[in-house]
């Protein structure tokens, strides 16, 4: 692994990068991959291959990846349990002009496991799920206009909230994002209310009286987590005035519970979405519901040629059977607590003014109420930087897996005792120009629920 500025190559994965920029607009196809996120410079924005809870870049460097594909690898890098039956169906066929078994057969399991599920529709991702999801709402309802609260994709019908006024999506993801190619006829169809605030919920469906076809939220995200009887009143809401409740379950789906946030918090939606952790990489999602709002689907046009290739569906079979099997979600439960526990120690013990928060599932970082407003990117950035160089692949977030294990947790923790110490210099000296090595980050791309 590296171990400092001076023995930290990564020229190949930036020679690469600048021929991908050339070429590719923005030279990544998903925003959260661009490297100008973590340590630019420094963090490699290419990787060669993985397994388990461990990478390697184009130049040979090794990290230990907190990442894990946005928090997808949640058995880890290239599990057997799930590549090999996927390699053994590649072999037979991957798409045929009539449906597999095995769509039948994972439609199965999602209902046994899935507390709303009683119907199911499949899809390729996360942003295509709560796009069809929304579709249903509105085929369901007759209802156009759609409530929603936290991030949901790159689709129209979400981006259309910034028609109004383009800062409308700042507190839920992009901060400064126009709406540039959305129809303007969408204007006034996506409306927000604040996470944890019903009264903002209640007052969104008073101004728009028998038009609200649908709720989508996240039930919890990083360190927002729902207040007690939040959740439990926006069901009670979208009961009331008629509308669909969603749950936009990409992150928290096979992560916080089997069953996804809707069995961890004890509410149940009318539907939900389901990409990342379904399928450990592999591309693939799902919409699931209750019988009576999925079956409009059957009568509208929803329909891809790719929705039930072998590949994903297999994946997402094996995934959710191997997690059920070893028991997954203790352990990577176990993990993160023991992350969080590590990090607040070690932090607190060199006075520096971070915190590891949120559900040990998925562990988010934020700044202490003493942290100097002045010095927060620097010490992001310089946290990222030192942790890179020790060979760590990290932000300011962790997506514990299956894969992570005592002696990953231990060597993280002791880089952390290192850094630490670093940074509590730094923020004495304020010396972070001549610390940090790379170009700084740039907030990009900010996932929040409230």
């Amino acid at each position: 692994m590296s171990k400092d500025a001076h023995n930290h190559h990564v020229e190949e994965s930036y020679r690469r990068y600048d021929e991908a920029l050339k070429l590719i607009p923005g030279g990544v196809q998903l925003l959260s991959r661009r490297p100008q996120l973590y340590a630019p410079g420094v963090t490699p924005p290419y990787v060669s291959h993985g397994k388990g809870y461990r990478i390697w870049d184009l130049d040979e460097n090794e990290y230990v990846d907190w990442m894990m594909s946005v928090g997808a690898l949640i058995l880890g890098h290239a599990d057997d349990e799930v590549d090999d039956p996927v390699i053994e169906q590649i072999r037979r066929g991957t798409a045929f002009s009539v449906s597999h078994p095995v769509e039948l057969e994972l439609a199965q399991e999602l209902v046994e496991t899935i507390p709303c599920a009683e119907m199911v529709r499949y899809c390729k991702g996360g942003g295509e799920a709560n796009a069809i999801a929304v579709r249903i709402a509105r085929g369901f309802t007759g209802r156009d206009k759609v409530l929603f609260c936290g991030y949901h994709g790159w689709h129209d019908w979400y981006l259309a909230a910034n028609l109004a006024d383009d800062d409308v999506l700042s507190s839920h993801l992009l901060p400064n994002i126009t709406p540039r190619g959305i129809p303007q006829g969408l204007k006034g169809t996506a409306l927000p209310f604040r996470y944890n605030d019903l009264d903002s919920l209640e007052t969104m469906f008073k101004r728009n009286q028998d038009e609200v076809a649908c709720i989508i939220l996240e039930a919890s995200r990083g360190a927002s987590q729902p207040a007690p009887g939040f959740l439990e009143g926006v069901r009670e809401l979208a009961t009331a005035h008629g509308a669909v409740l969603i749950f936009d379950e990409v992150v928290t789906g096979f992560r916080l519970a089997m069953g996804g946030a809707q069995e961890a918090f004890g509410v149940v939606p009318d539907l939900a979405t389901y990409a990342k952790a379904i399928s450990n990489g592999y591309a693939m999602g799902a919409v699931v519901g209750r019988k009576e709002v999925m079956s409009v689907a059957g009568e509208m046009f929803i329909s891809s040629t790719y929705w039930s290739d072998t590949v994903g569906a297999t994946a997402a079979l094996a995934t959710i059977r191997a997690m059920k099997r070893r028991n997954a979600i203790a352990h990577i439960s176990t993990v993160g607590r023991r992350l969080q526990e590590q990090f607040n120690q070690s932090a607190a013990a060199y006075g520096v003014p971070l915190k590891a928060v949120g559900r040990p599932q998925q562990v988010a970082i934020t700044y202490t109420d003493g942290a100097p407003d002045a010095y927060k990117k620097q010490m992001k950035d310089y946290f990222v930087q030192e942790m890179t160089y020790r060979g760590f692949f990290t932000s300011f977030g962790f997506n514990p897996s299956y894969a992570h294990n005592d002696a990953a947790i231990d060597a993280t923790a002791a880089a952390w005792d290192e850094v630490f110490s670093l940074t509590a210099d730094a923020l004495q000296k304020n010396d972070w120009a001549q610390r940090l090595h790379g170009e700084g980050s740039v907030a990009l791309f900010t996932r929040l629920v409230g």
